[in-house]
């Protein structure tokens, strides 16, 4: 049997709590427990802090792992990178109050930056070749501009609300993050193949969420021309009407290409087009 370690509360926990239960994955709730049993798959769930996560899975403590990336670089233990996951994107940036007059990565020479990501931070500033005094502290870093604590801090930033609101602004993005599934490199062959199956799962959920079944009715002598802007998945499903002439097309499109290329079915006279969630797709 597998043991994840997710996230014991936060947005994390709801996302990666939600991914489980999408890949057929229940896991009860009720008052919090450091450890869960999943119905669905051989699996214990464990709740920790995200900033335990990569040490609990590089010792063994647990097999894999949800936490973002950023936790991973800043902690630097031994772990393998199974697979990114499409949520709780984010970036580590370096951000000045709003009057300085910055005008590029020198402004940090000899200047105290506040952060929770001082290793992140440092190897930056090792490749920029830049000396400043790296202040560590948890909690919230966006006000210690505010309080004399620092000139410049480097943090989390997600929409940038609360850099805005604690006048600062972003100047730097040093790394982008989002969570990923992570496993202990000493997995035995079984639990390698239960993580497998895990992957499969997961990368089925998270590639059916950029994409749309697409269905329209067609006129045949169309067909050619239509199937070259739809590949699909191989090649789109063609299946004739009871209306003599016509036939019905159905296709997998991509989101980032979906009405562009609907415009351009239209034009070649296809109609009644609709689109459809994907809910999985197993390639």
């Amino acid at each position: 049997m597998l043991r994840i370690a997710i996230q014991a509360k936060g947005r994390l926990n709801e996302q990666s709590l939600g991914l489980l239960l999408e890949a057929g994955i229940a896991v009860a709730e009720g008052k919090r427990r450091l450890i869960a049993r999943a119905e669905g798959f051989p699996l214990e769930v464990l709740f920790l802090r995200d900033d335990d996560i990569p040490q609990a899975v590089s010792m063994g403590v647990a097999d894999l792992g949800i936490v973002g990336q950023n936790e991973v670089a800043e902690k630097g233990y031994d772990v393998e990178q199974a697979m990114p996951l499409g949520f709780g994107a984010c970036r580590l940036s370096l951000a000045v109050p709003n009057a300085t007059d910055y005008t590029g990565p020198d402004y940090f020479r000899g200047r105290r930056v506040a952060t929770s990501y001082p290793n992140i931070l440092r190897g930056y500033f090792a490749r920029q070749g830049i000396e400043a005094e790296i202040h560590t502290i948890e909690g919230s870093v966006e006000i210690a501009p505010a309080v004399g604590l620092s000139d410049a801090i480097f943090d989390i930033v997600s929409s940038g609300g609360t850099l805005v609101s604690n006048g600062l602004r972003e100047v730097e993005t040093v790394l982008r993050s989002e969570a990923a599934l992570i496993a202990c490199p000493s997995l035995d062959a079984d639990k390698r193949s239960q993580t497998e199956q895990l992957v499969f799962r997961f990368r089925s959920i998270r590639e059916s969420r950029d994409m749309k079944y697409v269905l329209m009715n067609l006129p045949v002598e169309k067909v050619a021309e239509a199937t070259a802007l739809l590949p699909g998945m191989r090649s789109p499903t063609i299946l004739p009407l009871a209306q003599e002439g016509w036939c019905s097309l159905h296709a997998v499109i991509g989101k980032a290409q979906l009405w562009e290329r609907i415009e351009r079915l239209k034009a070649i006279g296809a109609e009644g087009i609709l689109v459809l969630a994907l809910e999985n797709m197993i390639r």
